[in-house]
């Protein structure tokens, strides 16, 4: 049996899943097996898998059409046979040694989970200027709550027994469907703790389900009603983090010249100090998002993109 099995759902992908392909294809760590999972395409996606596949026996091309996102990557779950399951999105690129990485760590930690750090980008991982952090401890709910490090399913790795003895991912849940699953996972008592290197390369698409602001708060609401059922409930500084988030993620995709400040307004309403602090994050934010509206589009776009 494999060390990973790397699940990898997708629908329409054709324009960028080669470079996802390729970096998990060329993983310094070869002790694992890939499942990609075809949501239905009908551009080409799946050819393209099904070639990837012919040429290495370590892929797999599985369907499961028309049912979304989490019920593939729980599909895949099912039949996968790695110690490990390694998430990663159709648009996103891995690091050339990330699951070297997870395996060193795994092998000297009690973690149920782990993940990293994620540099953003939009056409290639060279045009990257801003990478996220991970937290020293190991995560609770109040931390997944507020700013979630993890920040997508490319950045979680967790062991196959622990994710399906959970329940896997909720397939009703469409927006914030890790959030849930991460609260879920840890208010159970998972260990998830953090590998302090750059992991992955996430696509900061616009047109993307990430890219729809509103969708994710309304969605956020899913994985707020499974952190009740644990006892937790999000404190005014805490929900002000998660509109810095939302601030800081509207202007990484130029999602439009007043959301982020809009995001940034009701951020500081909620708790000025849980949005400000630490200023080296919360208060260029505030900064940015406030200046956002008055600089032309191609400018906000270069500073804020990545």
């Amino acid at each position: 049996m494999p060390l990973f099995s790397v699940i990898v759902p997708f629908l329409n992908e054709a324009e960028v899943i080669a470079p996802t392909l390729e970096s998990i294809r060329t993983q310094t760590c070869a002790d694992w097996e890939a499942i990609f999972v075809d949501d239905g395409s009908q551009d080409g996606t799946a050819q393209m898998v099904a070639a990837a596949a012919a040429a290495d026996s370590r892929i797999r091309l599985i369907r499961h059409p028309g049912r979304g996102p989490s019920a593939a990557r729980n599909a895949a779950a099912v039949v996968a046979t790695g110690t490990y399951l390694s998430f990663c999105d159709a648009d996103d690129i891995w690091a050339p040694e990330r699951l070297a990485e997870l395996a060193a760590a795994f092998a000297q930690s009690d973690a149920d989970g782990l993940y990293g750090q994620i540099g953003f980008f939009r056409q290639t991982p060279a045009d990257s200027r801003t990478v996220s952090t991970v937290h020293d401890a190991p995560l609770t709910v109040p931390v997944l709550l507020a700013e979630n490090p993890v920040c997508t399913m490319s950045n979680l790795t967790v062991g196959r027994h622990a994710f399906l003895a959970a329940g896997g991912l909720d397939t009703g849940v469409v927006h914030n469907e890790d959030l849930e699953f991460l609260v879920r996972f840890v208010g159970k008592g998972a260990c998830i703790r953090s590998v302090d290197s750059l992991q992955v390369w996430y696509r900061a698409s616009p047109t993307g389900l990430s890219s729809d602001l509103p969708a994710m708060r309304a969605g956020r609401e899913n994985a707020l009603r499974t952190a009740r059922r644990f006892g937790y409930a999000p404190d005014p500084s805490a929900e002000a983090a998660y509109l810095r988030y939302l601030a800081r993620r509207a202007l990484r995709i130029d999602s439009g010249a007043f959301d982020p400040a809009r995001f940034t307004l009701q951020g500081l309403r909620c708790s000025a100090r849980g949005f400000l602090f630490p200023l080296c994050r919360g208060g260029m934010t505030a900064l940015a998002a406030f200046a956002a509206p008055v600089l032309p589009r191609r400018t906000r776009h270069f500073l804020f993109s990545n």
